[in-house]
């Protein structure tokens, strides 16, 4: 009688792989030749549950909303709305909601990513299965398979569960999306299998998820639903969340910052004025348009626009962006984790040489193959089932021999064959026997080591080509019995053209690139110096160190252990990956890179960006494109805090020099609009500094606000208020409009700044105009809007300013020219100092 299932002799089935097929049908209560009974399979099922994978409803759709609005820049803008709604400028208050819409907008579509990532990993569980059920086959679908359940697979499959092998004839399945390696993996259900082995040397087992490419087996069933392989990357995917992105940390931090320092500055104002005497109405609504100054409120708009436009940019170059924040992520990068097999590697197995006793060694062939070689690649293309287009090591060498100007259509005519011994993991050959022009041919094609025959030094290419990583088959032939080694072809999946150069260009942008495979150990030492991942120099694969440049033999769960060791020292991490077990990395890595063309729905879902050319170059130039954001959003922060922070200071010293209210409330709110508006958003979209590639990434952990760039706020902001301040107190000795003239200088001379922003070391006069032409145009609109305040009717009267005559005009453009003169020498200093700097160097 068949054991009854109960859920303890499911947890009984540890590492089933090292277990014999009998033993686990026995533990199951499986009859190895009926299978279960429908009732049985109806009971394992209402105990097991579906053989599916779960998944949790979405957040409501008010709840993600109102997460998203209590974040601090979002809560920053929110109060500032309420400012600029107290003071009737409704139409700033009208921007900066549209920003916050737009903000929450993206933040709600990113958090539910992950909806589409598991989906996407559900499909692949969801397809339907043969199963022998009181004797009989019947086709169903996955979701109602059970533990112990008799599954039987054919070439083309999909398989259903994980699950132990009973039987096998020539079985071969492709696990690129669970181990990521390119190579069909042979199963052998009578092979011994150690019990630390991981899911690529698990040759006795099927996993849920995996595609049948030869042969057939049956197996039964250990494991269903999230006990699976994939199963258990659904859970790794619940259970890590994509990291906060560097710029949203500096930006949370920032608008911490900017609302402490505002609050308190405009408070002081208050409370002077009030000591003064001034009306308390009058220095509320003063201190209400002050702080409305300081914030700048353009700054999300700033980045979200300058991110767009790099997501636009970053498509043509044949990136696709799926989350907005993770450009400006990309140009952190300190670290790329690259996935060997599609991303280093073509994905796909091609010939890398052949060798002949008579000839030796000859590269991949390209062109008229003459003599032995010749004769090697024909016997390779007769012991063989494949046609012109299929894949695999089959299709390889196929494709070799038409590569050497073989027509295989009408050799195989010339050829027919008359008997064939398939492969098989236990021959570890195909044999095949043909009806020649000359009589019977036999083609044996299979392990060197059965065909060498002592053959020295074929022993030693063979050791020569494996330790390169290279996978490699002999093929005899002569007239049956008196077979004769024809050469050797060595298999490989080709380097990408593009992969060296590309690591070249990372180690320049001062980016470690490391590699992580499922393959062999060997295989991916030789890919690692192949590719430069590992120099000439460096030591090869370190299994005990955690921090290294290439990892071999990893699993999903190691790749997430990768990912995790390298942030926790510090790192920006970006990963590429295009199978299902690169997904879990994908998302806990700050940057989750996946491939468009070979990457699979699950791996595209949970990344961050999506390659369309599947190129590794394509990332160092969005590494470009990240970095350039950054220097940009760096620009407007130093621009908008220096101008704030001299309003800030105008309003606060100017009663010590004679001033009881130096500027009125709409004059702030005018000069905030003029200075911050369309000039704040064009200096997002100023070009790239041309050494973006040749400089290190920015250190992870520093913030927008770094010394350097504070000190420059500072010594900006004290030269706008010495200026302007200035200009007052002349005015007011020559009898001549003090506060309108402020009030120009001051506008004017945050519009001269805006215009010095395009490069930290390069004047601004050696910048062609057509790089950020609507920088210039922004700067036109807000000059004809600060000049209308002054000779306007009706809006001179709102601002409260009066016409300036020519020589006051003149005074006021002088001196606002000042600031933009001061920073212009500072860039030239910096560049000449530049200039003299080492280069990071590829």
């Amino acid at each position: 009688m068949p054991t009854p299932f109960t859920p303890s002799i499911s947890q009984r089935l540890d590492r089933p792989w090292s277990t014999s097929g009998a033993e686990v049908a026995r533990t199951l209560g499986t009859d190895r030749l009926v299978g279960l009974t429908t009732a049985e399979a109806t009971a394992r099922l209402h105990t097991a549950g579906p053989n599916d994978l779960p998944h949790e409803p979405p957040r409501r759709l008010l709840t993600s909303v109102l997460a998203q609005l209590r974040e601090t820049m979002i809560l920053v803008l929110l109060g500032a709305a309420a400012l600029t709604a107290a003071t009737g400028d409704l139409a700033d208050c009208a921007v900066i909601l549209i920003v916050i819409a737009v903000n929450t907008t993206v933040g709600v579509l990113q958090e539910r990513r992950a909806v589409g990532a598991v989906a996407a990993l559900r499909a692949l569980t969801t397809p339907e299965a043969t199963v022998v059920r009181e004797g009989v086959a019947r086709r169903i679908t996955a979701t109602g398979i059970v533990p112990g359940d008799l599954l039987r697979v054919v070439e083309g499959d999909v398989v259903a569960a994980d699950a132990r092998l009973l039987t096998t004839d020539a079985l071969q399945v492709d696990e690129a999306l669970l181990t990521g390696e390119s190579q069909p993996s042979d199963r052998d259900a009578d092979r011994r299998c150690a019990a630390d082995a991981g899911p690529g040397d698990r040759v006795t087992m099927l996993h849920g998820g995996t595609l049948v490419v030869h042969g057939s087996g049956t197996a039964v069933v250990v494991a269903t639903g999230t006990d699976t392989e994939l199963g258990g990357i659904a859970t790794l995917l619940h259970e890590h969340t994509a990291p906060v992105t560097p710029l949203q940390r500096r930006l949370a931090r920032l608008g911490r910052m900017i609302s402490v320092g505002a609050v308190a500055a405009c408070a002081a104002v208050v409370a002077l004025g009030l000591v003064r005497g001034e009306p308390w109405e009058l220095m509320l609504v003063a201190g209400v348009s002050l702080a409305v100054a300081a914030i700048p409120e353009s700054l999300p708009a700033v980045v979200a626009l300058a991110l767009a436009a790099a997501t636009r940019r970053m498509a043509a170059c044949g990136a696709i962006v799926r989350s907005l924040p993770a450009v400006e992520a990309l140009g952190s990068v300190t670290v790329l984790a690259v996935d060997k097999t599609g991303t280093l590697t073509g994905g796909s197995t091609a010939c890398a040489a052949t060798w002949t006793p008579e000839d030796g060694e000859h590269p991949a062939p390209s062109g008229t193959a003459e003599g032995p070689e010749r004769a090697l690649l024909e016997a390779a293309a007769l012991c063989n089932d494949a046609g012109p287009d299929a894949g695999g090591t089959e299709g390889a060498l196929v494709r070799a021999a038409t590569a050497g100007g073989i027509d295989v259509t009408a050799l195989r005519r010339r050829n027919p064959r008359t008997s064939v011994v398939p492969f098989d993991s236990v021959r570890r050959c195909m044999r095949t026997v043909h009806a020649g022009p000359d009589g019977e041919l036999e083609i044996v094609k299979g392990a060197p080591e059965l065909l060498l025959d002592g053959h020295a030094e074929a022993a030693d290419v063979v050791a020569r080509w494996t330790e390169g990583g290279r996978r490699v088959l002999a093929v005899a032939a002569g007239p049956p019995g008196r077979l004769r080694l024809r050469g050797l072809v060595a298999l490989a999946d080709p380097v990408r053209p593009d992969a060296r150069e590309a690591v070249r260009a990372a180690r320049g942008a001062g980016i470690r690139t490391v590699m992580i495979t499922g393959d062999h150990p060997g295989t991916a030492n030789a890919i690692a110096r192949e590719t430069g991942v590992l120099e000439p120099d460096d030591l090869p694969v370190d299994p005990g160190s955690s921090l290294r440049a290439v990892y071999a033999r990893t699993d999903p769960a190691g790749k997430l252990d990768i990912v995790a060791a390298w942030r926790d020292a510090g790192h920006i991490v970006a990963m590429t990956g295009d199978g299902v077990n690169d997904a879990p990395a994908l998302r806990a890595a700050d940057v989750g890179v996946a491939m468009g063309r070979r990457g699979t729905e699950v791996a595209k879902e949970a990344a961050d960006v999506v390659l369309t050319d599947d190129s590794l170059g394509t990332i160092v130039a969005a590494v470009a494109e990240g970095r350039r954001v950054a220097d940009n959003v760096r620009r407007f922060v130093r621009y908008g805090l220096s101008g704030g922070l001299a309003e800030l200071l105008v309003m606060f010293l100017g009663p010590f020099l004679g001033m009881p209210l130096p500027l009125l409330p709409a004059q702030i709110l005018w000069v905030n609009l003029v200075t911050h508006g369309l000039p704040g958003v064009a200096i997002g979209s100023e070009a790239a500094e041309p050494d973006i590639l040749r400089r290190p990434p920015r250190p992870p952990r520093e913030g927008i606000l770094t010394r350097r760039t504070t000190l420059e706020i500072v010594v900006l902001a004290a030269t706008i208020t010495t200026c302007c301040l200035g200009v007052a107190v002349a005015a007011s000795f020559a009898g001549w409009n003090w506060q309108t003239m402020l009030f120009t200088t001051l506008a004017l001379a945050q519009l001269g700044v805006a215009l010095t922003t395009r490069s930290d070391r390069t004047p601004f006069w050696r910048l062609s105009p057509a790089t950020n032409p609507f920088l210039f145009l922004a700067v036109a609109a807000s000059l004809v809007a600060t000049l209308s305040a002054l000779y306007l009717p009706g809006l001179s009267d709102l601002l409260g300013t009066t016409p300036l005559g020519a020589s006051e005009l003149a005074v006021s453009v002088g001196v606002a020219a000042v600031p933009a003169v001061v920073v212009e020498v500072a860039e030239v200093i910096r560049g000449r100092q530049h200039s003299g700097e080492p280069r990071l160097r590829g």
